[in-house]
């Protein structure tokens, strides 16, 4: 029961940021639990997948029940397809590394070290994103081949969708940080569906204990809920100093996780 209870609130506190923050929760989720050394990266990120799935179908249809933020259609779709299949991609990915190295703990130091640099890039981003000059691009095409690469990365990482999101959508996009955080929402329901699925079809899906898969499951839709009525309430300035803390907290864990794992090879 006590674990179930930690499974539970680190899903739901994950989830309520990630909803604010359009980072999906997985971000933080997957770290924090890998960390913590509770079970199999597989199995951990597995859960972190099934929770950053319901958490971003409520907050998607509550921020645009609410008109929160304006949502672009076509390119949240086009990107959001790409994402789909890239996570198809990025799971057998994830898979084939596995299978090759026949070590979790390889995998889970890979995992790290790949969101430390992803996370880095993100905060150097943010700081100095209003000395950046974004583009605005529409084609179909680059929306989808751009998805495809989310898509494999969050898939693979595990995290869903993560911040990277938010740094494609706003430089290649010009998107502010409501509607990147919403479009970054809308590309991960569509790209975590596709995973589930797949792994459904393919029978690759980890032993995990119910209970935990039902606290997490919990938690990300008491969060998305949670978090999108906070979003309601606060300002771009607030999402995007909750959005610079939360990266500095995520690379200090990975950096631990990282030297943790490496330690265990």
């Amino acid at each position: 029961m006590f674990m179930t209870i930690i499974f539970f609130l680190v899903s739901i506190s994950a989830s309520v940021v990630g909803s604010i923050c359009g980072i999906g929760g997985g971000v933080i989720i997957k770290p924090v639990l890998d960390a913590a050394g509770i079970m199999s990266v597989s199995g951990i990120s597995f859960l972190s997948g099934c929770t950053v799935l319901a958490m971003s179908v409520v907050s998607v249809y509550k921020n645009v029940r609410a008109g929160t933020a304006k949502l672009n259609v076509r390119t949240a779709t086009g990107l959001a397809v790409g994402a789909a299949l890239g996570g198809v991609a990025g799971k057998s990915m994830f898979q084939a590394l596995k299978s090759a190295v026949g070590n979790e703990n390889v995998v889970g130091m890979t995992q790290a070290v790949v969101l430390i640099i992803i996370t880095l890039g993100t905060l150097i981003y943010t700081v100095c994103k209003k000395k950046i000059h974004t583009k605005e691009y529409t084609q179909l095409w680059l929306c989808f081949a751009i998805g495809v690469l989310l898509g494999i990365m969050s898939s693979f990482l595990g995290i869903g969708g993560g911040p990277i999101n938010l740094v494609v959508l706003a430089y290649f996009f010009s998107m502010g940080t409501k509607e990147a955080a919403l479009s970054s929402l809308y590309i991960i329901m569509f790209s975590q569906i596709t995973s589930l699925i797949q792994t459904c079809i393919t029978g690759t899906i980890p032993e995990v204990k119910a209970s935990y898969l039902a606290a997490m499951i919990i938690g990300g839709i008491l969060g998305g809920t949670l978090g999108s009525k906070v979003n309601k309430k606060i300002d771009e300035n607030g999402v995007n100093k909750l959005f610079i803390a939360l990266m500095i907290v995520i690379v200090g864990i990975n950096i631990y996780n990282a030297v943790k794992f490496g330690s265990a090879v």
